[in-house]
């Protein structure tokens, strides 16, 4: 079922109208009911402005800023008021409020498995706002419980096709280092889901990600080890670097070191280069080869 315009006018003359057809009806009762002779005929003409002022009535609205009235007479969609304002619609028919405010859904902390049969906990929050009054009333039972129970699902799906952490491979998308990209895949995925509820998804974060319990300590030491091999990684490095930058700048001062102390100079500077404590000086009487 899709949205449509329903007919509508103003209420402010059908409201005139109700209040002049009350009184007039109201008044022709009681004159022919306090005179002597009693005439049916007024009588019967008060009884129909009373009764014109009742239908009248049922046929105004009040829509306010944001929001919209879905009219349906007799089970009938007749159609929807989305423009604020006192309306004057067909009597005799159901209006139903459909907020048309944007409006955030903070999903609860869910643990699922990654990709990688890690469990983690992860949470995001959904802004979404009514498109189709007419799909959100009657396509649905209940769209706000309708947004909640896919936006989860959405979530849990979506965490299972990505690991947490690819700890430092760049051509694979993970929970933790690509969330711009996993938000963006979410809410796609999302608005296919709602677009049978005539909701339209504005923006999708995670706002919760981390690893269960039950294995934090465990990842959080391989972090730390992946960490610690990354520094020594760097150090290495530029220990390589300063030392070629050393053996090069004794050949440009013209010192001639023979292969055996090449390796020797080449050893202790890496050693005291390395090494995260400080270098002890030894100091050699003799020579390289006695």
């Amino acid at each position: 079922m899709k949205e449509k315009k329903a007919w509508h006018v103003s209420g402010y003359m059908a409201l005139l109208v109700s209040i002049i057809a009350m009184v007039g009806g109201v008044i022709l009762i009681a004159n022919e009911a306090s005179g002597s002779e009693q005439s049916p005929i007024w009588i019967g003409i008060g009884i129909f402005l009373i009764l014109l002022a009742i239908i009248c009535l049922t046929s105004l609205m009040i829509v306010q800023p944001n929001e919209a009235k879905v009219v349906t007479f007799f089970g009938t969609y007749m159609g929807t008021v989305v423009e604020s304002g006192l309306w004057m619609v067909a009597p005799l028919t159901n209006k139903r409020n459909v907020s048309l405010k944007v409006r955030n859904f903070n999903s609860q902390t869910l643990k699922v498995n990654d990709a990688e049969g890690n469990p983690v906990e992860i949470g995001a929050v959904v802004v979404f706002k009514v498109q189709d009054t007419a799909s959100a009333t009657f396509d649905v039972d209940n769209y706000e419980r309708f947004v909640e129970i896919q936006s989860e699902t959405a979530v849990r799906h979506i965490a299972a096709q990505y690991p947490y952490d690819t700890f430092g491979t760049d051509d694979i998308l993970s929970l933790r280092g690509n969330a711009d990209e996993v938000a963006a895949e979410l809410l796609k995925e999302l608005q296919t889901r709602l677009v049978v509820a005539g909701v339209q998804v504005l923006e999708t974060r995670l706002t919760h990600l981390a690893y269960a319990p039950e294995i934090a300590s465990a990842m959080l030491q391989r972090q730390q080890a992946m960490a610690i091999v990354s520094a020594r990684q760097k150090i290495v490095e530029g220990a390589v670097g300063m030392v070629d930058m050393a053996l090069k700048q004794l050949e440009e001062n013209g010192i001639e070191l023979d292969t055996e102390r090449r390796a020797a100079m080449v050893n202790n500077l890496m050693v005291a280069i390395v090494s995260d404590r400080s270098a002890t000086p030894v100091i050699n009487t003799g020579s390289l080869y006695s």
